[in-house]
């Protein structure tokens, strides 16, 4: 016998035909807890991920095998990137014997910044998400990364007599990856179009380069959702894309919000 289960003579329920003529798109694991290795700015980073993973099922099949999934996870013994998640990913669709499939993993991770001034050093978190799918025998890898920044308004320092309202902002980049891109080079396209990046730990003089270097260089959200897609419109490494941008507003109790897709 190959297997325990064929030692035993378990039956393998999953594998038995279903005549119910319903071919399911996406079946598998949802919010699975696992360890992850990334390669971020030269260095690996130790995180833990939430997975989701499925295949398609076709009509005739009456399950998919659940464990499966969980073995090709904990097979995963190399840092994840684009190409390696490329290759993974058809492997696990080869071992679940499908042939479409997705893969997701959210995560944070961290990036090393020195403050304007000062140059104290202290790490901003990020969150990250990989997303590998295969479709119609087509495959793509997608990268993800919410960057948290500052934005000043414009019309409020055009028609104010001193001081401007400023907030966080968020900024998400969903990306096709055509070639290999870092994630401190997709974190730079948020962070360079914003009225200012944001630090951890900054000094006086740092908090006075931030607060000037923002009121220098104000943007509505519009404004900042179109820098960004113009950086992601110049780099032939990247394909579709979604940004997003959500003010969090110091002057209104809601968000304002903006998005633009390339398909």
């Amino acid at each position: 016998m190959n297997t325990l289960t064929d030692a035993l003579h378990i039956p393998d329920t999953q594998s038995a035909r279903d005549d119910r003529h319903l071919a399911i798109q996406r079946v598998g694991v949802k919010d699975l807890r696992y360890p992850l290795q990334l390669r971020v700015a030269g260095a690996v980073q130790s995180t833990a991920a939430r997975w989701t993973l499925d295949v398609a099922l076709p009509a005739e099949r009456k399950g998919t095998h659940m464990s499966r999934f969980v073995a090709w996870l904990d097979a995963l013994d190399l840092p994840l990137d684009a190409a390696t998640l490329r290759e993974r990913h058809s492997a696990m669709l080869e071992r679940l014997d499908a042939s479409e499939g997705r893969i997701e993993a959210a995560f944070e991770f961290f990036l090393r910044k020195r403050a304007p001034v000062s140059g104290l050093a202290s790490l901003l978190d990020y969150q990250g998400r990989w997303i590998a799918e295969t479709r119609g025998g087509v495959s793509a890898v997608w990268a993800e990364v919410a960057v948290p920044v500052k934005s000043l308004c414009p019309c409020s320092k055009e028609i104010s007599d001193y001081g401007a309202h400023n907030q966080r902002s968020l900024v998400t980049l969903r990306v096709e990856l055509l070639a290999p891109v870092e994630w401190h080079e997709l974190v730079r396209f948020a962070e360079d179009e914003a009225s200012s990046e944001i630090w951890p730990m900054l000094k006086r003089a740092d908090e006075k380069w931030v607060t000037e270097r923002a009121y220098e260089n104000p943007k509505f959200v519009e404004d900042l959702v179109r820098d960004v897609a113009l950086r992601l419109n110049g780099d032939a490494r990247i394909g579709r894309y979604v940004v997003e941008v959500e003010n969090f507003e110091s002057i209104h109790n809601h968000s304002a919000y903006a998005r633009i897709e390339r398909a």
